[in-house]
């Protein structure tokens, strides 16, 4: 009895074949964990000790996941010394990360129930005009603060934007405008730090807001960003 790949067409082959290819990055995308590492790396390049202290996962475990996204193309690493970094293999892997967020939160109600919930205390964010904004802080009537850590603002930032880290927010205060609206952001709609920060500002006088945008969704609508350390 012949074998059933024997009895395929050339066109039928070709097609599982190329469903093959593409079931790889769905097969290396279905795991929670290491979609939010692609969220980090997304970020910035990170090397897989930082990477387990983000996820809470050990750096056994983390190791494994890269080599998963890694095999599937969707990651890349490059030695640096005795450590190895990570990064997102192009923006192409950011911008579809981005889309399936998307897709989930329109689609799945319960992704939408999940995060009100969790930030329904703070009733901190605010629609964001991204074109008014930017026309704003650019006149100086209000101050974009990037909460993230350092080596993530270095990486790419919103081009208006001013690096404080939330861990250095509450001694950095006199370093902020009181007559004035502070716009914090951080990684994106799931990331709390920029939640965290406003809650902060506004128990010490500030007027504060967290806008959902992380970096990618700033310049997948074409607006600008800017990479580098803040000037002094």
């Amino acid at each position: 009895m012949l074998k059933e790949s024997a009895l395929k067409s050339p066109k039928r082959i070709f097609k599982d074949r190329v469903y093959e290819q593409l079931a790889r990055i769905g097969k290396a995308l279905a795991s929670p964990q290491r979609l939010e590492i692609l969220d980090l790396l997304g970020q910035a390049p990170r090397t897989v000790e930082s990477i387990a202290r983000e996820v809470h996962l050990t750096v056994a475990n983390t190791s494994r996941h890269l080599q998963i996204l890694r095999a599937a193309r969707l990651i890349e690493a490059e030695k640096e010394g005795v450590f190895v970094r990570y990064h997102l293999a192009n923006a192409a892997v950011a911008e579809f990360y981005r889309s399936l967020r998307i897709l989930a939160t329109s689609r799945l109600a319960e992704l939408e129930q999940i995060t009100q919930q969790f930030f329904t205390k703070s009733e901190s964010l605010e629609p964001v005009d991204r074109k008014a904004l930017l026309a704003r802080a650019r006149k100086g009537l209000v101050t974009v603060v990037d909460v993230r850590p350092r080596e993530e603002y270095a990486a790419s930032h919103i081009a208006v934007a001013i690096s404080i880290p939330l861990d250095e927010l509450k001694d950095r205060l006199a370093e902020l405008p009181h007559n004035q609206e502070i716009v914090a952001y951080c990684r994106g709609p799931y990331c709390v730090l920029a939640a965290q920060a406003v809650d902060l500002l506004r128990e010490h006088g500030f007027r504060a807001v967290r806008v959902e945008d992380g970096v990618t969704d700033w310049r997948v609508q074409g607006f600008p960003v800017s990479k580098g350390e803040q000037a002094a």
